[in-house]
């Protein structure tokens, strides 16, 4: 049965641990249809990891199975779900990195998986990606219900992120995710933005610690000269620090969870 199953995960791509989890996968459903949404979320960056899956998911066809595995908790008493929503599936630990994504799909049910129903071999405890979450999604993606894999969870870790604040004449944000072009994406968000009249050509003071920047708010990198620090409502809808042709983080000095505050001058 042709499937599509994402997989997110802090694993990197140096080590053979996502193609351990395709194996499992395609072991059991050698149809599946299986895409790469990230395997370089900084490690054990639960929060990272839950921003890139929550903005990604509802690109994909309704019905399409995702696997988040940023697990700094695998192996203690953290429990493995299933989360079914009305647009798909999500499959991963419960550490909150699923159900920022599952809201957007529509969360319905949450099922606890049980290790039995699922496993192909032995589970390790250090291993739940190709263990418990690979195959749970393989056997969701050939017909078998969440609810004959798993027992039904009235509870789960709830993640949230960082709220910006108003104070005074100033918006006090917070790094979200520097992706891999060094571009910082923030907390602000497009709808803040435009309550505070704050549009394109607008002239911002960005204030780092003791540092301060001066940019512009665009609409795309290329309006500022290369090397050029500017600001930026990205693909995320989010008030994003960048540099043309080079790299914010490194310019701002700004990595995630990082704050800073923000004014137009």
């Amino acid at each position: 049965m042709r499937k599509i199953i994402t997989l997110l995960t802090d694993f990197g791509l140096s080590d053979p641990y996502p193609a351990a989890m395709k194996a499992v996968i395609l072991r059991i459903n050698p149809e599946a249809v299986i895409v790469d949404i990230t395997h370089s979320i900084d490690r054990f960056n639960v929060r990272m990891g839950a921003f890139i899956l929550a903005h990604i998911v509802e690109y994909f066809p309704e019905g399409s199975i995702h696997v988040g595995v940023v697990d700094p908790g695998v192996g203690t008493a953290r429990r493995p779900l299933i989360v079914e929503c009305d647009r798909g599936l999500l499959v991963g630990p419960d550490n909150g990195l699923l159900i920022p994504a599952a809201r957007r799909l529509g969360l319905r049910r949450v099922y606890r998986i049980l290790e039995d129903k699922v496993r192909i071999g032995w589970v390790s405890h250090t291993f739940h990606g190709r263990d418990l979450f690979a195959p749970a999604a393989a056997r969701l993606s050939i017909g078998e219900r969440a609810e004959h894999l798993g027992e039904p969870s009235l509870s789960y870790v709830e993640l949230s992120f960082p709220k910006p604040r108003l104070k005074g004449e100033r918006i006090h944000g917070e790094v979200l995710y520097v992706d891999g072009f060094g571009n910082v994406v923030t907390n602000i968000d497009e709808k803040l933005l435009e309550t505070l009249s704050i549009g394109r050509g607008s002239r911002l003071l960005v204030e780092i610690g003791s540092k301060r920047f001066e940019v512009r708010l665009l609409e795309a990198y290329g309006e500022a000269s290369p090397g050029t620090p500017l600001a930026i409502v990205d693909s995320f809808g989010m008030l994003e620090l960048a540099v043309n042709m080079g790299s914010g983080s490194r310019f701002f000095g700004l990595k995630p969870g990082d704050r800073f505050a923000v004014k137009v001058v």
